[in-house]
């Protein structure tokens, strides 16, 4: 049990942290503001007294952990080199590329996704929501910060990679909050990619996505929802609901005529007028094994439904 002073001081903490580091222009500044945002979630994992909770809570402590130490790497050789600790200063190449994967491993991009699927697993849907729309701000503020430094090649090949991992991760799972963490890893993907021409395109479809996660975990939460077979009893609690999630997920899989369409016409269309055919054809593609488990879960809804 936790008492109410201490979920205050928590959540104040969660919120400081996230906030100092999105207005910050300094690296150390921005780099308390994640340590305090990333200790400050450490007991909201592991409020369950579940050992799965306790697991999910080491692995997401030592990957950001990890990551933290990264990007200290980073920004001292960045500092050692140009005597700058300014963010937007981030001129070394090798800062960047450090900096770069560091804050991928914070938000759950692949290569470095691996703790994502698992912590949300062995957490409830509240905290998987926090972890899967808040935590994601304050290292895609910084990524937008320093975006005309990083290499395009670098962004575009983890974005490429991260949809490819959130979609083929996704097909085999029936436990939810896993199919949430690879469809996650998948709007990652998007939104990296479209980073290295588009920073502001990025910042859009990220945002569209927590937009449009945040009610899904929510009614999952409401209609107490873990896996696909529970999926199928929910219109017996709620149709309004059962309908909101099947489009929500819909919505999310970037089909058209839903708001998630729009985000990606609009990378594609920006990828096309930079000339990259190829990347757009391999986005495409894989937005399409994607959709496939988005529309499995649709279907059971949808056919389960008197």
């Amino acid at each position: 049990y936790i008492t109410p002073t201490a979920i205050t001081i928590i959540t104040l903490s969660i919120i400081m942290g996230t906030i100092l580091t999105m207005s910050s222009s300094n690296w150390l500044m921005a780099w308390i503001g994640l340590e305090l945002n990333m200790l400050a979630i450490l007991p909201i994992i592991s409020k369950p007294k579940t050992t799965r909770a306790s697991e999910a809570t080491i692995k997401y402590f030592l990957t950001q952990a990890i990551a933290s130490a990264m990007m200290l790497l980073s920004s001292t050789t960045n500092a050692w080199q140009t005597g700058n600790w300014d963010i937007l200063e981030l001129k070394n190449k090798f800062s960047t590329t450090i900096m770069a994967l560091s804050l991928m491993m914070k938000m759950g991009a692949a290569p470095v996704h691996f703790w994502l699927p698992e912590v949300l697993q062995g957490t409830t849907l509240q905290t998987a929501l926090l972890i899967t729309t808040w935590q994601k701000l304050a290292p895609i503020t910084l990524m937008y910060m320093i975006s005309n430094n990083i290499q395009p090649a670098l962004l575009m090949s983890a974005g490429v990679l991260s949809m490819v991992v959130g979609g083929l991760g996704g097909i085999n799972q029936t436990q939810l909050r896993k199919t949430m963490a690879y469809s996650s890893i998948n709007n990652l993907g998007w939104t990296i990619m479209i980073m290295a021409l588009s920073p502001n395109l990025a910042i859009m479809n990220i945002t569209i996505y927590i937009i449009m996660t945040t009610p899904i975990f929510l009614m999952m939460k409401n209609t107490s929802t873990k896996t696909l077979q529970n999926l199928t009893t929910t219109w017996t609690t709620s149709m309004a609901m059962t309908l909101s999630i099947a489009l929500l997920m819909l919505s999310t899989s970037g089909l058209p005529p839903f708001t998630g369409f729009v985000p990606k016409m609009l990378a594609l269309n920006e990828l096309i007028t930079q000339k990259l055919t190829t990347l757009a054809t391999l986005a495409i593609m894989t937005s399409l094994i994607s959709l496939l488990f988005y529309l499995r879960i649709t279907y059971l809804i949808m056919m389960l439904t008197p």
